[in-house]
């Protein structure tokens, strides 16, 4: 089986309607939506896109699908959420009907499906462990040995930290597929493409109309999302080092 592999969309209708025209030019059988849909500025509209693939798409939940799913419900999100993440979550949320917000409830946080020449690829969102867990291209050998622990598929496909890798430790691969509408780095829409290779993919779009979308879509952080996750996002070296930190915090809490 040959799969395009989609993660961390964040609502960016624009990148997803690019990224969706190039898969169609590769005829892959599938395509793996691995996680954080809809927290952005298109939530309906995008997962409604999402869901016209019909059987052609698999879906795995991300931790701000979780999150969403939480705010709907009235429930209390995470304390360690900065105050601006909470209420982009809370008006994603109230943009969802109550269908969207029980396909999100209903997703699995990991699948396992059979790609050419590389056999049981796992998909997940953060690691095999946590949706929310923290993996870069820095992530220090010993830690990440230990998040593969018990892992029994030779290639884990994974997202969450927005920046595409190809790494191998020992017998294990681990790919991360980039982000369609909220990349690090070079503007764009990354994704992968599985079978019978791995190929890390980039789309173009036209990022200018992108942003003039978002900017009028109602979005509470619309101009920071269109002038920092469109147009010119933070280098890979400025979120490495971030991320890398706070998995480090998360490691040895003080």
């Amino acid at each position: 089986m040959k799969i395009a592999a989609i993660y961390d969309i964040h609502g960016n209708l624009p990148a997803l309607e690019a990224v969706l025209t190039d898969i169609e030019r590769e005829h892959p059988d599938l395509v793996l939506v691995g996680g954080d849909i809809v927290s952005g500025p298109f939530p309906p509209t995008t997962l409604e896109r999402l869901l016209a693939l019909g059987d052609h798409a698999r879906f795995i939940r991300g931790n701000a699908d979780r999150e969403v799913v939480a705010a709907f419900g009235g429930s209390p999100l995470g304390s360690n959420a900065p105050k601006e993440v909470q209420e982009v979550t809370i008006w994603t949320a109230h943009q969802m009907k109550q269908s969207h917000r029980d396909f999100l409830a209903s997703l699995p946080e990991q699948l396992t499906l059979p790609v050419d020449s590389l056999g049981d690829v796992l998909f997940c969102h953060g690691s095999p462990r946590s949706d929310e867990e923290i993996i870069t291209k820095a992530t220090p050998e010993v830690r990440l040995r230990d998040i593969l622990e018990g892992v029994k598929q030779d290639v884990i496909v994974c997202g969450h930290t927005h920046m595409q890798f190809d790494r191998r430790i020992a017998a294990k691969r681990v790919v991360n597929a980039g982000s369609v509408g909220m990349p690090y780095g070079k503007p764009g829409a990354y994704w992968l493409l599985l079978g019978p290779q791995i190929e890390l993919r980039r789309t173009t779009y036209d990022l200018e109309h992108a942003a003039a979308q978002i900017r009028a879509s109602g979005y509470p952080a619309a101009h920071d999302f269109a002038d920092n996750n469109v147009l010119q996002p933070p280098s890979e070296e400025e979120a490495i080092a971030v991320f890398e930190r706070m998995a480090a915090e998360r490691a040895h809490p003080s």
